[in-house]
């Protein structure tokens, strides 16, 4: 699951009425709500952009609400919402949110705890009917919870071994102190240790009520038949007398001081006030104000272009009651970090005395009304926008808020400035970097422990759910992709969405700097990349900037490049990318601040425990001289000059090995001619690189182990070079297998046998990484140090069982279907097209390569997956990488 403990963007104050039963009309989707005779309230959003829905159900109680000392209940319910209710086991609960093929998840946060499909809309009856039994109650047994809390409690170590959330709940404490926000809604081992599944019972009949609760659905459906779909589900729930919720009671904060060891490679420096809350009436004010002063264009922003700092920015994390407004200052490992926050204390004195610019928050108005329609290019986005909306901050629409920040002036940010930038009132924090020991090689982390697995019990699905997923077959595609290559060799690929009146572009350039840096060189990529933003020929940094803001859009420029931009400036966006890409200053002065940068970033990424971890895979996997292996040294960045940065550019900064491509609301016709006419001139001369690795032997098995003092559980990565790479059939049926074994949440294998059955891990992931010549596989997962050896031992069991026998028609029909529903998923945001049709032409791969992969996964027997996995997988060499305290022998 998913505690989020900071906000997403967006909003204001108002309180919303009783709702009608109505039809509303909201641009070019239709809004249904209605306020079922039991109180539940329900908004319907319809977005054609894929054939995909999203229903969120947001129960408005949260860590607020938790009983004094038990801080984590909220967030222990959310898990035992997965457990099964009557009507509905955990098995099958497990079994439809895997055949259901998309995200089936909850988050708890302070005041709402959501719980949400992502699913084609095929299956909205199913996603329906499954909310309906668990909003009715729960199979909350004590042996369920005992089994539970083992997970749980593995996610608290998880995070306790984070210095930014052992910061932030700090941060929270002093902050709150004495309201429900002076936690965290994470909770403890110690309170879990004393939570009973009594507890957790009585919680969820005070306040899961269908009057406490409110229903969101966005996506490719009929508002009004689905309402009627809803009331059908939902109307017979009995709603409840709701107890009294807590009051808040804010006191002065005190300023405090707070030092931590972090295992970055960086160092943090924060300054954090408290400052108004979602359904504050200053909101809106305090939204801008945060845009303004995180503006490229400001002086926080400024730090990290004219040297002073790595980075700086400043945020704002807000929950109902209060918010969290959090300036940052990243410095290098071994440096000092007092002048950074020196001069961060400055600049925001600076902002309570003299105010913010005009101009920088007339520019943050405009960007937070565009932001209004770019959340429109995502379907789950449009849900969590009027989730957000409504449970969070009590407004009628993500749209209400547009009115009063247009009503936001510059006094009126001043003057929350003023208010807010109180140094006896401020928290501030250092994080300073702790160099990791080296990597052990490791004789191994197995013991005597041994492991049986029950044979798996087939699931015998309700009738409702079953005849949902009687029948599998090649999903229908909804994109329709335009594809051209310029004179020049440019790639250019289109894909028209009338969804929103906006335009995102992304854009690749083919490079491999392990291939194409000169010996001696390493790192020059780097620093040309730190160069782009400091503007073109023609616009310098706060020029180009300026140009953006005037339009609204967000740009990036490098070997990686993207826009952002509303529909009516997509020619002028591109316009300025073009400039920045084609014709970077790379000036002299900005040169020796990202190369002084680039030495201290790489000085503390050579000595982090992330670093160190996986360099000792590499090392592990891969023959010594193998080009993967290369990296930037601070001596070697120290020696290089503007020159060969310049000289890098020129020899792969190549038209015919770019790729674009744009999405939104453009007429493809029209997109090439302002592509062409912005990068036309762009020229390459020589023959093409070679930006691949070689294929590389199989590796031998091997044992690392990273120290990390900061962190109390250990993150495990298992890896081994496998003989199958991206164009090789072999990859379906692999593919195939591994939804068998680490896809489909509970009702995969690994969870079943890590978490669910033993409790060894909170979360399992595994995946293949399949590249032109060599592919990876990855187990990875995180464990206290006493439960590494008997979780590793069970992927090793699970993964020959693969091998030994073929899988069951059950999990190779449900893998096939977590597959086969993926494919519409990937196609419901911009972003989600965008990154797929860049990957894919890019890589000279078909557009349209994701139907054929659903052939083949139709055509698969459970022989087909069983050959695969005995042929390429080898479950006794992995390279065993453990990064934490030492895993217990």
């Amino acid at each position: 699951m998913i505690q989020r403990f900071k906000c997403l963007a967006a909003a204001v104050v108002c309180v919303c009425g009783a709702w009608s039963s109505a039809v509303l009309a909201a641009g070019p989707a239709d809004v249904a709500r209605a306020t079922l005779s039991n109180g539940l309230r329900v908004v319907v959003v319809r977005d054609t952009l894929a054939p995909v829905v999203t229903t969120e159900v947001n129960y408005l109680v949260g860590s607020d609400e938790a009983p004094k000392g038990y801080p984590g209940t909220a967030h222990a319910l959310e898990h035992m919402m997965f457990r099964g209710s009557p009507g509905l086991s955990k098995d099958q609960l497990a079994a439809i949110s895997a055949n259901l093929g998309g995200s089936f998840n909850a988050d708890t946060t302070q005041s709402v705890t959501q719980y949400f499909f992502n699913t084609p809309a095929q299956d909205l009856d199913v996603a329906l009917h499954t909310e309906a039994l668990r909003m009715r109650g729960l199979d909350l047994t004590d042996a369920g919870w005992a089994k539970e809390r083992g997970a749980i409690q593995q996610e608290v170590s998880r995070d306790l071994s984070s210095p930014d959330y052992k910061f932030y709940s700090q941060l929270q404490a002093q902050l709150f102190d004495g309201t429900p926000y002076e936690h965290t809604p994470l909770g403890t081992k110690a309170s879990f240790d004393k939570t009973t599944a009594a507890m957790l019972r009585t919680f969820h009949q005070r306040w899961y009520a269908p009057n406490n609760a409110l229903l969101v659905i966005a996506g490719d459906v009929d508002p009004a038949a689905t309402l009627a779909k809803v009331r059908a589900q939902f109307g017979a729930i009995p709603r409840k007398a709701l107890p009294q919720r807590p009051r808040f009671d804010f006191k002065p904060v005190a300023a405090k001081a707070v030092s931590l060891p972090t295992d970055s490679p960086y160092g943090s420096v924060y300054v954090a006030y408290r400052m108004p809350g979602l359904r504050s009436a200053d909101y809106a004010t305090a939204l801008v104000l945060a845009r303004a002063l995180g503006s490229q264009r400001a002086p926080l922003f400024g730090m990290g272009m004219d040297g002073s700092a790595l980075y700086g920015g400043f945020s704002l994390n807000a929950m109902p009651q209060a918010g969290i407004g959090m300036a940052v200052g990243i410095y290098a490992r071994g440096a000092d970090p007092q002048p950074v926050l020196l001069k961060m204390r400055s600049i925001l004195s600076d902002a309570a005395t003299r105010g913010i610019d005009p101009e920088l928050v007339e520019a943050a108005k405009r960007k937070a009304i565009a932001g209004l329609e770019f959340q429109k290019n995502s379907v789950d986005g449009l849900a969590n926008g009027w989730s957000y909306a409504l449970a969070f901050q009590g407004l009628e629409s993500p749209d209400a808020i547009r009115q009063a920040i247009e009503a936001v002036t510059p006094a009126r940010v001043d003057a929350l400035a003023k208010a807010s930038f109180d140094p006896d009132h401020a928290v501030t924090a250092i994080l300073t970097p702790e160099s990791s020991d080296k990597p052990v090689a490791s004789k191994g982390f197995g013991g005597a422990e041994s492991f049986s697995s029950s044979p798996d019990k087939p699931v015998q699905l309700p009738d409702w759910a079953a005849q949902a997923f009687g029948q599998l077959q090649v999903p229908r595609s909804t994109l329709a992709p335009v594809s051209y290559v310029l004179p020049n060799g440019l790639r250019l690929v289109v894909q028209p969405e009338s969804i929103s009146d906006t335009v995102e572009v992304f854009g690749r350039i083919r490079t491999n700097p392990d291939l194409q840096e000169a010996q001696g060189e390493e790192g020059v990529s780097d620093v040309l990349d730190g160069l782009f933003p400091y503007g073109s020929v023609s616009l310098n940094r706060l020029q180009m900037q300026r140009a953006l803001d005037e339009i609204s859009a967000s740009a990036q420029a490098g070997s990686s490049f993207s826009l952002a931009v509303p529909a009516a400036h997509f020619e002028q966006g591109m316009a300025l990318l073009a400039d920045n890409q084609l014709n970077p200053a790379l000036p002299a002065a900005a040169f020796e601040i990202v190369q002084h940068q680039q030495v201290g970033a790489v000085a503390g990424q050579l000595r982090s425990p992330d670093f160190l971890m996986q360099f000792g895979i590499a090392k592990a996997l891969l023959p010594p001289a193998d080009p993967a292996l290369r990296h930037a040294t601070p001596e070697q960045l120290q020696k290089l000059t503007l020159d060969q940065v310049q000289q890098y550019r020129a020899q792969t900064f190549r038209p015919d090995m770019t790729t674009i491509v744009i999405v939104g609301n453009v007429d493809p016709v029209k997109a090439r001619e302002v592509v062409e006419r912005a990068f036309g001139a762009w020229h390459a001369s020589g023959p093409k690189p070679v930006v691949e690795y070689a294929a590389v032997p199989p590796n031998p098995p091997g044992q690392l182990h990273v120290p990390d003092a900061s962190a109390v559980q250990d993150a495990v990565q298992m890896v081994q070079t496998i003989d199958v790479t991206r164009d090789d059939p072999q990859r379906y049926a692999l593919n195939l297998g591994n939804q068998v074994l680490g896809g489909g949440f509970y009702a995969s294998r690994l969870y079943r046998d890590l978490r669910d059955r033993t409790g060894l891990v909170y979360s399992v992931d595994s995946s293949f990484d399949f590249d032109k010549h060599r592919g990876t596989y990855t187990v990875s997962y995180g464990s206290d140090p006493a439960r590494v050896a008997q979780a590793s031992q069970v992927v090793v069991r699970d993964l020959k069982q693969m091998q030994d026998a073929p899988v069951s028609v059950i999990e190779l029909e449900r893998a096939k279907s977590i597959l086969l529903r993926q494919i519409p998923l990937s196609e419901a945001s911009f972003g989600a097209i965008g990154g797929q049709l860049l990957s894919l032409a890019s890589e000279g791969r078909p557009l349209d390569a994701l139907t054929i992969a659903a052939r083949h996964y139709l055509q698969l027997s459970a022989a087909d997956v069983q050959h695969a996995y005995a042929q390429h997988i080898r479950p006794d060499a992995f390279v065993v990488a453990v990064k934490g305290p030492a895993p217990v022998h």
